[in-house]
């Protein structure tokens, strides 16, 4: 029998002691702030059924492991009432438009101790030499008090989604989930299909209602959950659900208000194997008619005796997930669940950026589960952490990953930076936990500012699990080793790799301190989400930046220690400045290899030479970005290196406007270790340093 592996996260709301009120609202905001370590930015906001006031929020510079900004707000109402939240920005609407969310953390006067949410902020937003504007919009509830319990106040719903990637929107057959405060009685309570759409012994029950208007539609109860700070449902919307905008409720003595949802045709989704939406899929690999193995690094067997591998070339494979559409004989009876979409839809495997046929696609034999199959072919991308999506009548689903070994004979994945017996204790539960600082120095010349040099110091420590090795393994999907160069292609979605989320650990106030002419003298780095960094330009001012440059010597990072890291320092030593030869091409003729020269750097200096193109398809959410991209290492003694044709042959010519990247940097590595907090040290440490140059060229 085929082990399903699929679960659904939990939401933790804030609780306090007065009496609540739940307030639908809309909010909007238009803002502007100028660059810096920090962004602050101003501006005016308006909440419908509240009020207007003053916008103020500070941004980080640095982006979350998913490439999105985060930003702590205050709203000053005209009363003086203040609203305290986060917000979420994802780079695409710093650039045109994109959606971000927003979660009420708190406030005061009538709003302290205030809860809420508003999943869905469409955002605009332009970025200048100085800085940027950002407007966006969306509804959403906003819970005053209260200690968020059932009773007399009523249930509260903050969010509705599908239950793979727990992003919102629903489709009719599909597995959702709903979160909030007061959703069901006190404890865990599991249905087995028949399952109802009324809870036998508590009366909830969730209902989805037409915006426009008319008669609801109550869904079948998966679970129900209300314990340790954490209230969540989780159901299968019916098939006879049309697409269109509704209002769901949940009633738990009293009815929730309405909470605004989208039931969309289609929306598959995948499970993936630690239930939190990214990171490594919920596939299995056939092997025998007797056997499938789960999908993981290397070869092994669960402790209940589930067998695991990395998948093959060649090898026939089933992913899972939810959402395929509607079918209603088999919304609440596994007889009839078994149903295959692909007389009425297109859909295809992506994995790696190649396009596979899939051999079934359909339901999984259980209510509102679905599965893929596929076979991989013999020469497909391989790695640890292949991306994994399905093209569902040209819609895309969330990426998340795939392991692939190298060959059919192979009894592990390959990816550069980790040996098989690390792999093996990530298999085993086990993690890795390691941390990096790195100092990067880059000229850059820009047609509007001249020659600017960027200086930059950041870094931090991770924690990694198996089930998410493609946060580490930079969106790898294929690497193609020749030399000390390396390929690598990478896809992309909608701004996305292939999922994967690293744990970043407390390592409390960490400084730094350079040679004379630095200006670091147990300069403090700016810490967001326990990522650390500092950052200055010469050549152009940029309010609110530090200033401070890295000429050769020594420099100290001190750590003073934080729940996660104790106190540790590292040191590493700049060499004399790494010189380029000349500049870097306008035009790389790829057939013709590329040489570079260059003085000054210690002789065994690490020098990085890397560059490449990407190719874009598609608009918003389904834009996909290939990403080919190719690296070479040497040492500053040797002054020259030349980049084989057979490397740059490999890279896509640009084409029309387009131009590909091309950099040159160098500089030492050091090592260093740092205790934990629960016992022992980290797996590794490096602190590096980086100088160089960059370009933007055609590649012909």
């Amino acid at each position: 029998m085929i082990r399903r592996y699929f679960s659904f996260i939990a939401g933790v709301l804030l609780c306090t002691a007065s009496p609540a009120a739940t307030i639908n609202t809309t909010m909007s905001v238009n803002a502007t702030g100028a660059f810096g370590v920090t962004i602050t930015a101003t501006g005016t906001a308006s909440l419908t059924s509240i009020g207007s006031g003053q916008f103020t929020a500070t941004l980080s510079s640095t982006p979350d492991s998913s490439g999105n900004l985060t930003a702590a707000f205050t709203i000053t109402l005209t009363n003086g009432d203040k609203i305290n939240g986060t917000l979420t920005i994802p780079p695409s609407v710093l650039t045109g438009s994109g959606t971000g969310k927003a979660t009420i953390t708190g406030g005061a006067g009538a709003y302290a101790g205030a809860t809420g949410s508003f999943p869905s902020l469409s955002g605009t937003g332009s970025v200048s030499t100085t800085g940027l504007t950002v407007t966006f919009t969306g509804a959403g509830t906003i819970i005053t008090g209260g200690s968020g319990g059932g009773g007399a106040t009523g249930p509260v719903i903050s969010q509705v989604g599908d239950a793979a990637a727990y992003t919102n929107n629903v489709a009719p057959g599909s597995i959702f989930f709903i979160k909030g405060s007061g959703l069901a009685p006190s404890g865990l309570t599991q249905f087995s299909p028949p399952r109802p759409t009324v809870s036998p012994s508590s009366n909830v029950k969730i209902t989805f209602t037409p915006a426009a208007g008319g008669a609801g539609t109550d869904a079948y109860i998966w679970y129900l959950y209300d314990q340790s700070g954490t209230s969540q449902i989780a159901g299968i919307l019916p098939s006879t659900v049309t697409p269109g905008n509704y209002n769901v409720t949940v009633t738990n003595g009293t009815a929730s208000a309405p909470f605004p949802t989208q039931v969309v045709a289609n929306k598959l989704t995948l499970f993936t194997q630690d239930s939190s939406g990214s990171g490594l899929t919920s596939l299995q690999g056939f092997i025998s008619a007797s056997r499938v193995d789960l999908n993981r690094l290397t070869n092994g067997t669960l402790s209940d005796g589930t067998t695991y591998s990395p998948a093959h070339p060649g090898q026939p494979v089933i992913a899972y997930g939810t959402g395929l559409g509607a079918f209603a004989p088999a919304d609440n009876d596994p007889s009839k669940a078994l149903f295959d979409y692909r007389n009425s839809l297109t859909i295809q495997a992506i994995v790696g950026g190649m396009t596979i046929p899939v051999d079934y696609a359909g339901l999984a034999g259980y209510p509102g589960e679905d599965q893929i199959n596929f076979t991989l072919p013999d020469n497909v991308p391989t790695g640890c952490a292949v991306t994994l999506q399905f093209s569902v009548n040209g819609n895309l689903t969330p990426p998340t990953s795939i392991s692939i070994a190298p060959d059919k004979n192979a009894t592990a994945c390959v990816v550069p930076g980790y040996t098989t017996a690390q792999l093996q204790k990530l298999d085993q539960g086990g993690t890795i936990t390691s941390g990096g600082f790195s100092f990067s120095q880059f000229s850059i010349t820009d047609p509007s500012f001249g020659t600017i040099k960027s200086n930059g110091i950041s870094g931090g420590f991770f924690q990694l699990s198996a089930f998410q090795l493609s946060s580490a393994a930079q969106g790898s999907v294929s690497f193609i080793q020749s030399g000390t160069c390396t390929v690598t292609q990478s896809t992309f979605t909608g701004g996305a790799t292939s999922g994967g989320k690293l744990t970043y650990l407390d390592a409390g106030n960490v400084t730094v301190t350079g040679p004379s002419g630095s200006s670091l003298n147990n300069t403090a780095l700016t810490k967001t989400s326990n990522l650390y960094s500092l950052s200055s330009t010469e050549g152009i001012s940029i309010p609110g930046q530090a200033t401070f440059s890295l000429p050769a010597g020594s420099y100290t990072i001190n750590g003073a220690g934080g729940n996660d890291i104790g106190a540790f320092t590292a040191n590493i030593t700049i060499g004399p400045p790494f010189t380029l030869t000349g500049s870097l091409p306008a035009t790389v003729v790829r057939s013709s290899g590329l040489t570079l020269n260059w003085t000054g750097g210690n002789a065994s200096d690490l020098v990085v030479i890397g560059g490449g193109t990407s190719t874009r398809t598609g608009t918003g959410t389904n834009a996909v970005t290939t990403s080919t991209q190719f690296t070479c290492l040497t040492t500053a003694g040797q002054r020259t290196f030349t980049v084989p044709a057979s490397i740059l042959n490999q890279i896509p010519a640009t084409t029309g406007n387009d131009t590909g990247s091309l950099s040159v940097s160098s500089g030492p590595i050091a090592t260093f270790t740092a205790p934990l907090k629960a016992g022992g040290s980290i797996d590794s440490g490096s602190l590096t340093s980086f100088t160089g140059t960059g370009a933007s060229p055609k590649y012909q």
